[in-house]
């Protein structure tokens, strides 16, 4: 079986996929991890130095090829990789996917300490986050909802999320 962890940056899915393939021992892949690995660049580096388009491709040709060969697999996908291509198609036919659902309150005050690390969000001013982050997950929000699962987030600790996902996933 492969679990993928879907979301918006700063849901949680790292962390929250991290515990998860501990917890019933899956391997774990962070496709950006695993493109920047690849690549021998950080996502901000392609970002900059190829463009948001050479990094979807990229994206799109990890994700198959990983999905493709992997079980027992615990992957987190990076936020924007469910709405390119048809990607959330490929992820729900090759695997069992799970929305991390995070409120825009949330996601601001987990996102406004990151924004440096953040490429989509590296110049946007603390002022305008809130209505970006809103925009952006409204927008994001039809593709996120074709997952198999919803898990919602806010205000609960990561093993309770992660024991959530578990018997959704094995019941």
């Amino acid at each position: 079986m492969v679990i993928s962890l879907i979301g918006y940056m700063g849901s949680g899915k790292s962390h929250i996929s991290k515990i998860l393939s501990e917890k019933i021992n899956f391997r774990l892949i962070d496709l950006d991890k695993e493109i920047s690995k690849r690549n021998k660049l950080t996502i901000p580096e392609i970002f900059e130095k190829k463009g948001e388009i050479y990094f979807r491709k990229l994206e799109r040709e990890t994700l198959e090829e990983i999905l493709a060969s992997e079980e027992n697999l615990v992957l987190s996908l990076g936020g924007g990789t469910p709405v390119y291509y048809n990607n959330m198609e490929i992820i729900n036919h090759n695997s069992k996917s799970v929305f991390l659902r995070t409120s825009v309150g949330t996601l601001v005050e987990r996102l406004s300490k990151q924004k440096e690390k953040r490429p989509l969000i590296a110049n946007i001013s603390d002022k305008d986050l809130p209505e970006f982050i809103a925009k952006h997950l409204f927008e994001r929000n039809q593709f996120y909802s074709k997952a198999q699962f919803s898990v919602g987030t806010d205000g609960r600790e990561p093993e309770d999320i992660v024991n959530e996902i578990i018997e959704k996933l094995y019941l």
